[in-house]
């Protein structure tokens, strides 16, 4: 595990950076418990698991970050948390949350993908000696990327919200579907190949039927193009339609049957083929991010800012070929 913080002082060398933001960025946890978060009462979606719904918005003072789906498995000896929020004071409220629930123990926390909404509350259970799991790749990145990402957070949320929040790198992980035991229930970690992230994992509880598919599906909100090309991606949500799961989790949004999973899907290829067309056509990339459009989605949150910047990631991935 990872039990020490690394501190940063103002004469550090340049070269020791980057092993200073791997485990922790420059501050431990706050002595006192930083100022209350109110966040998503847990709602029951079948016999031991629960979601906390985020409100699918992008990240900003006025939602002070609860913008993503998390939640928790109930089992007879201890809890699975899924996912952990966007911050410390995230983090805490939520182990408060799950006390309202049960007194069972936390056994494990299960970090589905390596984006900001979903891991900086995990530094929050570290200080609990909470073991944490992710894919393998998703942990790297955690490790090489996230400071950034915690640097963004802090600009936009502030330092007083971002208190205590540090980038925390899981201490467990898998390579590939795994079928474990936490807390006394059977989950599957299900690992598709690289698709919205590159260690994206779907977490499945076979007792219900209940899938936890974080970044591969968003409702109402439109899927963030990070680190993979679409094939993966539309790949992996085939094989979730696939599951015999008879609720899914999205990273953003409402819980859905598994048929409300193609929505996703359906973007992701109307956004494909309108870049492969403007690109053929000779559309620049600066005019491409302004014309190529995915009408059937101008509804849905994040559409003004995320669709611009799905065009470029695509349009440059098509000039590198």
């Amino acid at each position: 595990m990872f039990r020490q913080r690394i501190w940063i002082s103002a004469f550090v060398a340049c070269a020791a950076m980057r092993v200073a933001h791997a485990d922790a960025t420059v501050e431990k946890a706050p002595a006192q418990p930083p100022h209350p978060l109110t966040v998503p009462a847990p709602v029951q979606l079948a016999q031991g698991v629960y979601v906390m719904e985020g409100n699918g918005e992008a990240v900003a003072p006025a939602n002070r970050g609860v913008v993503a789906n998390n939640g928790f498995i109930v089992g007879p000896r201890g809890v699975t948390v899924i996912d952990t929020g966007s911050s410390y004071r995230y983090g805490r409220a939520m182990l408060d949350a799950i006390r309202t629930v049960t007194p069972l123990p936390v056994e494990r926390v299960i970090i589905t993908h390596q984006a900001p909404e979903f891991v900086f509350g995990t530094a929050a259970f570290r200080d609990r000696d909470i073991p944490i799991l992710a894919h393998r790749r998703a942990a790297e990145l955690i490790r090489d990327r996230c400071w950034i990402c915690l640097k963004n957070l802090r600009r936009t949320l502030g330092e007083d919200e971002m208190a205590g929040s540090r980038v925390t790198v899981p201490d467990q992980t898998v390579d590939s579907t795994t079928t474990l035991d936490s807390g006394g229930r059977a989950l599957q970690l299900l690992y598709f190949g690289p698709a919205s992230t590159p260690g994206d994992l779907a977490v499945l509880d076979t007792a219900t039927g209940v899938l936890f598919a974080g970044g591969l599906v968003s409702i109402g909100r439109i899927p963030e193009l990070r680190n993979e090309s679409i094939p993966g991606w539309l790949a992996a949500l085939r094989q979730i339609a696939s599951l015999d799961a008879h609720i899914v989790v999205p990273g953003f949004g409402p819980p859905v049957p598994p048929a409300g999973i193609a929505k996703t899907g359906e973007y992701l290829r109307e956004l494909d083929a309108g870049v492969r067309r403007a690109y053929a056509s000779g559309v620049g990339l600066s005019e491409a991010m302004h014309t190529v459009q995915t009408p059937d989605f101008r509804q849905y949150r994040l559409y003004a800012t995320a669709q611009p910047a799905n065009v470029q990631r695509l349009y440059l991935q098509l000039e590198k070929q």
